[in-house]
């Protein structure tokens, strides 16, 4: 069998393109025809310094024009500590009140040249959730809900930390504290529902156990409003799940209740459709009070009563944690800060 030589010319490797130069401070300033300094004062807001308004445009142009922005590391060094907020994720599930909160706040502390991380501390909690959030060296750390201890917190100071904050029912010592107390959510929805002459008051606890920090002292406060009265309370558990709403309609009558405040006005919205599917008439035979005073509440019909619910300002909270950073050595303070207010609608 005949053999073909077959020659093969060479080819070169495949060359990859040069990486592109990380642009710098120095770049920028040549290209806006100003110093490194200035670039570094206009870039970082540095407010000491009086730069004109032309010159703030030709450093921005620059810098996006090269695809530069600031190295938080080496501002951080010249600053002497980060500008790293940490903000870990809620254990809990969140409904949109709050996370329009926390979006303002993040938007509150960007303002003030603040660097927002939202940190996913999955399976660790407390003091041991501190520590993971210390390797990260923030300035600051705002802790949603509870579980965080005085050791935490003396962890995260000795990392660096100048500020922390907690947003929860009660203080921890060493941290400054927005003290969110829910049983006035509850006792407002139980007055509101005796004073329109409901004796037979029912109040839903989510199975969820992640929103015991809320539903507890929520029954609680419901409890505290009708106690010395004619009137009783039942709690009524239910999942957040349309299956497990219309089996809780199905033997609804056989509860006897003439009203239920149902946590929030998720839970109420998904309970009254299944009661009004159940052919249970609102607030006919069951008037329902729901919480957090959501838009959807006033599109359905009947409309939703509800607790509307007072939360701080972002940017209250942003100047506190700021105060707290410029002055590490203040005492925490501690500010009560959730309102409840009843907005009665057609639901009871």
């Amino acid at each position: 069998m005949p053999y073909v030589m077959v020659q093969i010319p060479k080819t070169s490797a495949p060359t990859s393109p040069a990486p592109h130069s990380v642009p710098t401070s120095a770049d920028v300033a040549r290209l806006a025809g100003v110093s490194r300094a200035t670039v570094s004062y206009v870039l970082n807001n540095t407010s000491a310094v009086r730069i004109s308004e032309p010159t703030r445009r030709r450093v921005h142009q620059a810098a996006k024009e090269l695809g530069y922005v600031p190295h938080a590391a080496a501002r951080s060094l010249r600053a002497g500590h980060s500008r790293m907020v940490l903000m870990p994720a809620p254990d809990v599930p969140v409904g949109p009140l709050y996370s329009q909160f926390f979006n303002e706040l993040q938007w509150a502390l960007s303002r003030l040249d603040y660097t927002v991380v939202q940190y996913g501390s999955v399976g660790l909690q407390g003091d041991e959730a501190a520590r993971a959030w210390a390797e990260l060296r923030p300035v600051a750390v705002l802790v949603p809900g509870s579980g965080l201890g005085a050791e935490g917190v003396a962890v995260l100071k000795r990392s660096g930390a100048r500020a922390v904050v907690t947003l929860g029912p009660d203080r921890v010592e060493g941290a400054h504290a927005l003290i969110m107390d829910h049983h006035e959510v509850g006792r407002s929805a139980g007055a509101h529902l005796r004073a329109r002459g409901y004796r037979r008051v029912g109040v839903v606890v989510p199975e969820d156990p992640g929103l015991e920090i809320f539903s507890k002292p929520r029954f609680e406060g419901v409890r505290q409003a009708l106690s010395g009265t004619d009137a009783s309370v039942t709690e009524v558990s239910l999942a957040y799940d349309e299956e497990a709403a219309s089996q809780l309609a199905a033997r609804w009558r056989s509860l006897g209740l003439d009203a239920v405040f149902a946590y929030n006005d998720e839970y109420a919205m998904l309970l009254m459709r299944a009661l009004q599917d159940e052919g249970i008439g609102i607030p006919g035979d069951t008037a329902v009070i729901g919480a957090d005073d959501l838009m959807l509440g006033r599109l359905l019909r009947p409309r939703l009563s509800t607790v509307h619910i007072d939360l701080p300002s972002g940017r209250e909270l942003a100047e506190l944690v700021d105060r707290a950073v410029r002055e590490p050595g203040a005492p925490p303070e501690a500010h009560e800060v959730l309102g409840a207010t009843v907005v009665h609608r057609e639901s009871s």
